[in-house]
């Protein structure tokens, strides 16, 4: 399962961006709720941040506008680590008892966790919400399966190409406007600065790997009738794997390096000052000028194969969602309003720089914290999403496309071959998924 797009603070403390991948849970029995109370004790689990203060404060104001709205309720917030959420929530979902009204999600996760029917269907409310009206179709996406609702976008992430202004200038290079420019500005650094990575690659960064595939006109699966089909071996997902493979070697990001790096790895080598440029999303922001390459550093989209097109990017992000096993779903679904809410996006983008999921909002933030505009740009361009099915938990976990990258830079399998190999698995994981 993915968390997406987390926030990052300290370069040291990074939070591994969309890449932390852990089992889901089986399908669980029917734990609908037979009740619907209008008073008690809610209780949340929200995400643990780098730096959590001030998103407990933000959601400390939401919660008490909403405690005073509803005489006799009380809501109980617990910040669950990341990289144990699984097994949490993997047990709420199990017994009703045990089990949180709401809880914060990484948006991949939402298809599996539907199948494992955790999560309750809020179709009605989420339509009949005023505010719901101005939510961006890609994160309205990434809390829909089929035709239904199960929970509301709380922000969203995409990245972009991070790049060192003060080596560009030494060397007379402007800003790649083009992905061949792009590959090619990154191998004209390393030949003039051997000891940086022209642009920081990883093998195990595979949201880092996807604009490649997709500017190319690639997908990773495909979808009919509700079920989904691999096209990572796709002749243009196989051009797009080939460029992005193409950056591994001594003439920019060394095989024997770079094969093992993840999202964090990049963003972390170019904000020590390692790499001359880097794929890093809204949410790196904070490390990166919190580092020695403050004031040295600009940001604009990854470009896409035309001159000034702008690559598909990730969409990431977080959701929250009301669990079915809920005996107060008429508050809980108020509650997550009130967290995911304009305001409250409003005051989270002050607060820890997690991009708004409302078009207006953004667009004030935007107005508001020039970095962000790049984003912007990129989400205004189109940005994609993993496949809609509970079997991309496994094969996110399984490691099925940086295995194929791997194998491919090291020299193991040539682009047909892995690719090939990992459509299999792929399917396999499809076909297991139903």
């Amino acid at each position: 399962m993915k968390l997406s797009a987390r926030i990052a603070a300290p370069v040291a403390a990074l939070v591994l961006a969309g890449l932390t991948a852990t089992a889901c849970a089986p399908q669980t029995s029917d734990t609908s709720a037979k009740g619907d109370e209008k008073s008690g004790t809610l209780r949340v689990w929200l995400f643990q941040e780098v730096g959590n203060k001030p998103k407990e404060k933000v959601v400390d104001d939401a919660v008490a506008a909403f405690q005073k709205r509803h005489e006799g309720t009380k809501v109980e917030v617990e910040y669950i680590p990341v990289d144990t959420r699984a097994q949490r929530i993997k047990a709420a979902f199990n017994d009703p008892k045990s089990a949180p009204d709401l809880i914060e999600y990484g948006n991949s996760d939402t298809a599996g966790y539907v199948k494992d029917g955790g999560l309750a269907d809020v179709t009605e409310e989420f339509g009949a919400w005023e505010e719901a009206k101005d939510t961006d179709p890609i994160a309205k996406q990434s809390v829909t399966v089929g035709d239904k609702v199960y929970g509301a976008p709380f922000f969203v992430g995409v990245r972009a190409l991070y790049y060192r202004t003060d080596i560009l200038k030494d060397l007379g290079i402007q800003p790649p406007k083009s992905q061949a420019e792009l590959i090619s500005t990154a191998k004209k650094i390393r030949k003039a600065k051997p000891d940086l990575y022209g642009l920081a690659v990883g093998g195990a960064y595979t949201y880092g790997a996807m604009p490649f595939i997709w500017s190319h006109g690639g997908e990773i699966a495909g979808e009919s009738g509700g079920t989904y089909t691999s096209a990572i071996n796709s002749e243009k997902a196989r051009k797009g794997i080939e460029a992005y493979t193409s950056l591994f070697g001594d003439d920019n990001c060394p095989a024997a390096k770079c094969a093992s790096m993840t999202g964090n790895s990049t963003v972390t080598a170019f904000a020590s000052g390692k790499a001359a440029m880097a794929i890093g999303g809204d949410f790196s922001h904070a490390a990166v000028e919190a580092s020695s390459v403050k004031g040295k550093y600009a940001v604009v989209p990854l470009p896409g194969i035309a001159p000034n097109s702008i690559a598909p990017a990730f969409a990431g992000g977080n959701n929250i969602g009301v669990l079915k096993s809920s005996s107060h779903r008429t508050l809980a679904v108020d509650l997550m309003k009130s967290l995911t809410g304009k305001k409250t996006q409003a005051e989270m983008f002050d607060a820890m720089g997690f991009l708004p999921t409302y078009t207006d909002v953004l667009g004030n933030a935007a107005k508001k914290q020039p970095f962000v505009a790049p984003f912007v740009q990129t989400l205004g361009a189109g940005a994609k999403f993993v496949p809609a099915s509970p079997a991309w938990g496994q094969i996110d976990a399984s490691l099925v496309l940086p295995t194929m990258f791997q194998e491919i830079v090291s020299g193991r399998k040539d682009v047909a071959q892995a690719s090939d190999d990992a459509a299999k698995k792929m399917d396999a994981a499809f076909t297991d998924a139903g």
